[in-house]
């Protein structure tokens, strides 16, 4: 007798119906990116290596700077509008008050372009013990120090004065009197003594040393 849900014979199972498999496709892989150039940010920013000069080329560079500079400064540093020598040194021991005078003879010469004005003349000793400075006694006075010390007479020239004018290239020979508090025999054991002509509108004077 048939079954009446199905309408088959009893007894007998329905067909199942064919079931297609699934095909599951795989996802097609993603295409690399062309090769380029490795860049390391650690290399570019922030690093001496790539941001300074090598240290050979910085002080080869402070190098030529200073060399420069020191080029400069004596070009441009203030020389003396004279030049000269001192040609003959003459002391006299003043009795009694430890002092000496001393007669300086020098050749002065005007080696710039322009006229050479006598403003301020001094002499300064140096010994193993002190450093003096001494102003130039007045021309008019010259007469009376040769009476009083006739040795300062040898070899003496006119005096030189404040006010003197020396034309460039002129040369001229002239003494002057100083007093030094020293004794003749600290002077004659000095290292140096010298003559100092201060010209008007002139920072660096002519010395003249012996």
């Amino acid at each position: 007798m048939p079954d009446p849900t199905t309408g088959l014979p009893a007894g007998t199972l329905p067909a199942t119906p064919a079931t297609t498999p699934t095909v599951t496709s795989a996802a097609p892989a993603p295409a690399k990116p062309p090769a380029g150039p490795t860049i390391n940010i650690g290399d570019e920013f922030g690093t001496a290596k790539r941001n300074l000069p090598p240290a050979k080329m910085v002080l080869l560079a402070i190098g030529a700077l200073l060399v420069v500079v020191a080029i400069a400064y004596v070009i441009k540093r203030p020389q003396p509008q004279g030049s000269g020598s001192l040609d003959n040194v003459v002391p006299a021991e003043i009795q009694g008050q430890g002092s000496t005078m001393v007669a300086l003879t020098f050749t002065l010469r005007n080696t710039s372009e322009k006229i050479f004005y006598v403003h301020e003349i001094e002499a300064k000793l140096k010994t193993a013990d002190t450093e003096s400075t001494s102003e130039a006694v007045s021309a008019v006075d010259f007469p009376r120090y040769f009476e009083g010390f006739p040795a300062l007479k040898n070899g003496a020239q006119p005096p030189l004065v404040p006010e003197t004018k020396l034309q460039p290239g002129e040369e001229v020979k002239r003494t002057v009197i100083v007093a030094f508090p020293v004794d003749l025999q600290a002077f004659y054991r000095r290292q140096s003594v010298s003559v100092v002509i201060q010209p008007y509108d002139q920072q660096v004077p002519v010395t003249l040393t012996r």
